[in-house]
């Protein structure tokens, strides 16, 4: 367990490190360039690791929590939205899909200008 904890953590920190670096160099103020290729560079990486982890028995679960849970995961959260996403929709679910993308989308915004509106009030 703690091994996996490690392995979580230490690629979670490179995938932070990753997101602020292309922060840093793709700096604008009027687009979220940035956030937008993190997150579509994000799902990208975690549907490659994904599949090598369903193609490839030799593709150990370390790499996969490394990889998929820690990188991707601290690169960006949207590429596990989008994971469990296509999951939903791969077994046919795809109202569910649609609820959660749109409940996720909307409550995300909402909460984060509730939290914007808590400090500035304050």
């Amino acid at each position: 367990m703690l091994k996996n904890i490690l392995l979580v953590g230490l690629g979670g920190g490179i995938g932070s490190m990753l997101r602020f670096a292309c922060s840093v160099l793709i700096n604008t103020k009027l687009f979220p360039w940035s956030s937008l290729l993190v997150n579509i560079t994000g799902c990208f990486a975690i549907g490659i690791i994904y599949a090598f982890s369903i193609r490839d028995e030799a593709f150990l679960n370390n790499w996969k929590l490394f990889l998929a849970t820690g990188l991707c995961g601290g690169f960006t959260t949207f590429s596990a939205f989008s994971l469990e996403n296509m999951g939903l929709l791969q077994s046919g679910k795809t109202g569910l899909a649609l609820m959660y993308i749109g409940i996720s989308v909307i409550l995300g915004i909402a909460a984060t200008f509730a939290g914007y509106l808590l400090v500035m009030k304050s």
